[in-house]
């Protein structure tokens, strides 16, 4: 992907104290490395928060969507 990409070449090395049983049971989860799971739960904290700024928005924004024409579109 581009984006990932893009992201690699501007990195920070960072130091942190996890708990040994969270960063243990993460990795399990992963099955990846420690750099690779705590990238992935990076990734889906900044998602959850994306995901509530969406949420806040239900109902305040108004589309004009034809459901008929995106599924004829679709086939």
């Amino acid at each position: 992907m581009i984006w990932q990409t893009f992201a690699m070449l501007e990195t920070r090395k960072v130091t942190a104290h996890l708990p040994a049983d969270l960063l243990t049971r993460a990795q399990r989860a992963t099955g990846e490395g420690i750099t690779e799971t705590l990238r992935r739960g990076l990734e889906m904290v900044a998602a959850a928060k994306a995901a509530n700024e969406l949420r806040r928005l239900r109902g305040k924004v108004r589309l004009s969507i034809d459901i008929e024409e995106l599924r004829r579109d679709r086939r």
